[in-house]
């Protein structure tokens, strides 16, 4: 987000960028994969995971989760949002320095907003926003990525 604590790493970005990345590439490809959307259907499309998604989470016993199964859903979560800030806009993954992050930094992603300013989000931080609602919203959550990176119209826009 603007003013995002820390500032981004100028120089190599840590030698576990391009596989955390990678990660996060393979773990919707295999939950679009798991859910019936191709690979091929989600990289041309990727909203096309949307209603399928939706669908799965909204019949997810959550009362019944145990820790484990909220940071998986919570990990899964935010590689989709990430990934569609990446496919759909061209953001990309980022390090930035985070004293208060048990490792000294945290990923993030960076894009460029319509307004010409580059901004960055946690996409973890979006995921957690998301289950403040009393059900979780594909839509919404993709939105408010979008609408914080201000690559979506906004209101003063119109």
């Amino acid at each position: 987000m603007k003013g995002e604590k820390g500032m981004a790493r100028a120089s190599a970005p840590g030698p576990d960028l391009e596989r955390w990345a990678e990660e996060g590439r393979r773990t919707i490809l295999d939950i679009a994969d798991m859910l019936g959307v191709s690979a091929e259907t989600y990289c041309g499309d990727p909203l096309s995971l949307v209603p399928v998604l939706q669908n799965y989470v909204s019949r997810l016993p959550l009362d019944q989760f145990e820790q484990s199964d909220w940071i998986t859903l919570h990990t899964d979560l935010m590689a989709y949002t990430a990934d569609f800030l990446i496919r759909k806009h061209g953001a990309r993954w980022r390090v930035v320095d985070d004293p208060a992050a048990p490792r000294g930094y945290r990923y993030v992603i960076e894009a460029e907003g319509r307004d010409g300013e580059t901004r960055t989000i946690d996409p973890t931080d979006v995921v957690r926003a998301e289950f403040s609602y009393p059900a979780v919203e594909i839509t919404r959550m993709l939105a408010s990525a979008e609408l914080t990176l201000r690559l979506a119209p906004q209101e003063a826009d119109n």
